[in-house]
């Protein structure tokens, strides 16, 4: 049975179950801020848990794209060590919100199992949650009894809290679960040892394939637990683990779902994959140690390329914070990997983005419609990357040259993983060639403690929520008022390292916009007849407006008028509709192929990020601030529909975003031609932008380009800035009557002067040249000279390359002072670096030291520069000792 058969079956059998098919969300979240990335395929159903939002049907089924990579739930280490984590995986769930409970959950799951799927019964074992004292929680009777109906008491496991009651964090909705494992082991083993007793010991053929977790409390901030007022089904299959298990395999990289990969890999690297079965049959020995090695590799790349393709596909492109960083982090994993064991220099992994697109493009079309650009932004960053690997090496072969012994400085190994990513064991690979290792206490106490910076400074405290009013009762009005009278329906208290002290308020009938499709939260005003409560941000978090304040006000109970700062919401109502009509001018001046891939609305000025691939000129940029600006003057009311089908919308033209999560009825936004699915505040009508101006256009990542914009106010700002520098220009100038002449004839002044200061220069180093020749000495056999010169930093270089290559055997060291800043340079026959072992980049590090300073460069040559201009003269003394 195949991989795409085996996800069809499933979702078939729980459609004749009544349950609704909805496709995966997206890897990436872009509305829970709890969340970096979809980690488990209930995150995108966290709000009907909660009980703040209503779902389209009580009965819903799918297959989600899960990410493991961050916080708690997190498998990138042991990825490529063994045969069954990854980084991106599916997650093949069925859900009940208030619907069926246990009994229909487990049968259901055992007739698919068995029934439809066929796997024997005697390779099954499942769990039932033990109970817990702590919790006064008991033990799972009703689920046992279930079971001894379908399948012997022998095979049926008490698990411990740990196992068997599944939380979605360390406060919200949880309960117990029963999870179904299966032994796929060989006969002979499964003889030798029961299957029973490897249950949940990491036995890579003896492994949770299911979940079934019942939902049915929820966990406070003080660690108690009390009832929901229903109870869920939140269940949850491993799909490659479960493709495993059908197509006889022992591996997960085994099956269709990786082989193609695999294959792929093997035609570009040169290599072959050695199958779970073959590594069985062969006898320990140097040759399978470097065979595992490889393998390794090959698992590591065929995963992560899966996990980086889908989060760009979603949306979120390599970057130095958040996701970003993350997606980055994976992707130069298996680039370490295709470095350290293929010996593979150039670009590949990019290569298996076709792959992919046509393994998984009919149950994911955004990895087919993305496929180019996500190909582009991955050979972009190996290059990249492989560029840094090789400073990374030369940063390496430096702190070898300087340790004295055997083993180099866990510090200084952190450094390299740290600065340019280089694994512990691709450090120790390296040094090992050198008869070498590195201090691992010292590189792990450095770890250590980043990661406990790290999390002290994201550490934050979540009190539960106090409810003042019960049930679903909020909803957003801001589209019709900025102010609205109000009620606070709860609130809590969270503290944080980084904000400190803030409350969350939650309330009826809010006007407050909340942060999301790139614009920024309302800010403003929560005042009663006593007193007034700023606000300082608006996010949405689990179907809920939170309100950020610095304080509670004194009576939660009482009548308020939410009141948004207006100012600052037209202000980034400008910008954002601004947005709409560039994303149309940009597909209309430099084609279709343009889509949006970010943006950023707030009341300064608005970033957009597209993919398109190549600079846009700038004649494009005038035409695209000209288009934009005609739609403004032009007075465009804007056309809003609150609720259309969004097959409706879609066939009317309307753009939806990647990686951007729709309901079945949208919100519509149209000026003229432009028509986008949006959910942000827009002006009424494009007059209110009053003008339009690009200040910048620049790369993002491969086939991403960003526009930076202003509108309205900020445009005027800058106009009047222009104009105040014009006005200084010309005072500089004496007030001509024509400025840019003035200023053409000011430059080819300046040209004329520049050939004439270069000539002169040139005349000046070459009498030093001929000057400071006769005032070499030999030292041990060494043509030794130490000089300050008056040169600036870049004539002192090109002198001292100069004397040094006018005669053999020489050593020349040069210092000059240019703008108060001593700097050094050092050059050295390249003959007394081989056959004396003298370097000139340890000369600069050490001469260094005397005008507090550093450099470096190659052996021959180096350069350093310093900020103590007094210690020229000790340095220059202390240089001759290198020959002595």
């Amino acid at each position: 049975m195949t991989s795409k058969e085996i996800r069809t079956q499933y979702l078939k059998f729980f459609e004749s179950k009544g349950h609704l098919i909805v496709p995966s969300a997206p890897i990436v979240l872009k509305d829970d801020p709890t969340l970096m990335f979809n980690n488990s395929g209930m995150a995108q159903f966290k709000e009907f848990f909660l009980g703040n939002g209503t779902p389209k049907s009580q009965r819903i089924t799918d297959t989600q794209k899960c990410l493991r990579v961050s916080g708690k739930h997190n498998d990138l280490e042991d990825v490529g060590f063994d045969t069954y984590h990854h980084t991106m995986f599916e997650m093949l769930g069925n859900w009940s919100f208030g619907d069926y409970f246990k009994k229909e959950a487990i049968t259901w799951a055992w007739e698919l199992l068995t029934e439809v799927y066929k796997i024997p019964k005697e390779n099954l074992y499942v769990s039932v949650f033990e109970g817990s004292q702590e919790d006064n929680v008991p033990f799972d009777q009703e689920a046992w009894d279930i079971w001894k109906t379908l399948i012997d008491e022998d095979r049926i496991i008490l698990g411990n809290k740990k196992d068997n009651f599944w939380e979605m964090g360390d406060q919200g909705p949880c309960g117990p679960c029963s999870e179904i494992h299966v032994d796929i082991r060989s006969t002979l083993d499964k003889y030798k040892i029961p299957g029973k007793g490897l249950v949940n010991k990491d036995h890579p053929q003896v492994v949770e394939i299911w979940n079934n977790v019942f939902m049915e409390f929820n966990r406070k901030a003080d660690g108690s637990l009390e009832k929901l007022p229903e109870q869920h089904v939140d269940t949850g299959m491993g799909f490659e683990r479960l493709c495993m298990a059908l197509q006889g395999k022992t591996s997960n990289y085994d099956t269709d779902v990786f082989t193609p990969l695999i294959q792929r890999v093997e035609s570009i690297v040169g290599y072959k994959y050695a199958s779970n079965e073959d590594l069985s049959t062969r006898s320990p020995s140097r040759e399978l140690d470097e065979l595992n090695k490889k393998n390794i590799a090959f698992r590591v790349i065929v995963d992560h390329i899966r996990a980086v393709a889908f989060a760009i596909a979603d949306g979120q492109l390599p970057s130095n914070t958040g996701a970003g960083y993350v997606i980055r982090r994976i992707l130069r994993r298996a680039i370490r990997y295709g470095f350290t064991f293929f010996n593979m220099k150039e670009p590949f992994i990019n290569q298996l983005v076709e792959v992919l697109a046509n393994q998984m493009g009919e149950f994911f079309p955004e990895i087919k419609s993305q496929q180019q650009l996500v190909t582009n932004v991955i050979r972009e960053e190996e290059a990249s990357f492989l560029r840094t690997l090789d400073q990374g090496l030369q940063l390496l072969d430096s702190v070898i040259d300087k340790t004295s012994g055997y083993e180099v400085s866990g510090e200084k190994a952190f450094e390299l993983y740290d600065t340019f990513g280089f694994p512990k064991d691709l450090t120790a690979l390296i040094l090992k060639e050198k008869d070498m290792s590195f201090n691992e206490l010292e590189f792990d106490k450095a770890m250590q403690e980043q990661k406990n910076r790290s999390r002290s400074a994201s550490e934050m405290s979540t009190d539960d929520w106090t409810i003042l009013v019960a049930g679903n009762t909020e909803q957003f009005v801001g589209y019709d008022h900025s102010e609205n009278d109000v009620k606070i329906t709860r609130y809590r208290k969270i503290d944080s390292k980084k904000d400190g002290v803030l409350y969350q308020i939650v309330l009826d009938a809010t006007p407050f916009y909340p942060e999301g499709g790139g614009q920024v939260g309302d800010k403003g005003t929560l005042v009663s007849a006593n007193e007034s409560i700023e606000i300082v941000d608006t996010k949405k978090e689990n179907n809920l407006i939170l309100h950020f304040s610095k304080k509670l006000p004194e009576n939660v109970n009482g009548s308020f008028s939410a009141k948004v700062n207006t100012d600052l919401r037209d202000l980034s109502s400008r910008n954002h509709t601004a947005t709409h009509l560039m994303h149309l001018a940009l597909r209309t001046i430099l084609g279709t192929h343009v889509e949006q891939k970010g943006s950023l609305v707030n009341p300064n000025n608005l970033r957009f990020d597209f993919s398109h691939f190549s600079k846009v000129t700038e004649e494009q940029l005038l035409e695209v601030e000209n288009f934009v600006n005609t739609r403004i003057h032009e007075q465009l009311p804007l056309i809003e529909r609150r609720s259309i089908p969004i097959k409706q919308a879609l066939e009317e033209g309307a753009m939806a975003l990647f990686g951007e999560k729709y309901g079945d009825n949208v919100r519509a936004i149209k000026f003229a031609e432009s028509m986008e699915l949006c959910g942000g505040i827009h002006v009424k009508n494009t007059a209110e932008i009053w003008h339009f101006k690009i200040v910048s256009e620049g790369a993002v990542a491969a086939g991403i380009r960003r526009i930076e914009a202003i509108t309205s106010d900020a445009v005027k700002s800058h106009f009047a800035l222009q104009e105040n520098t014009l006005d200084e220009v010309k005072v500089a100038l004496k007030n001509p009557q024509d400025v840019l002449k003035a200023v053409n004839s000011l430059q080819d002044d300046n040209t004329k002067l520049k050939k004439q200061i270069e000539q002169l220069l040139k005349e000046k180093i070459d009498g030093l040249k001929k000057n400071l020749v006769a005032e070499f000495e030999v030292v041990n056999n060494i043509n030794f000279l130490v000089k300050q010169v008056d040169l600036s930093m870049s004539s002192t270089k090109d002198l001292t390359l100069a004397l040094g290559t006018s005669k053999p055997n020489s050593f020349v060291v040069l210092a000059s002072i240019e703008d108060n800043m001593p700097n050094i340079h050092c050059y050295i026959a390249k003959e007394l670096v081989t056959e004396k072992d003298l370097n000139a980049n340890a000369v600069i590090k050490e001469l260094g030291q005397y005008i507090d300073g550093n450099g470096g460069g190659q052996p021959f040559f180096a350069s350093g520069k310093g900020k103590d201009v007094a210690g020229i003269k000790e340095a220059l003394e202390n240089a001759v000792t290198f020959v002595k």
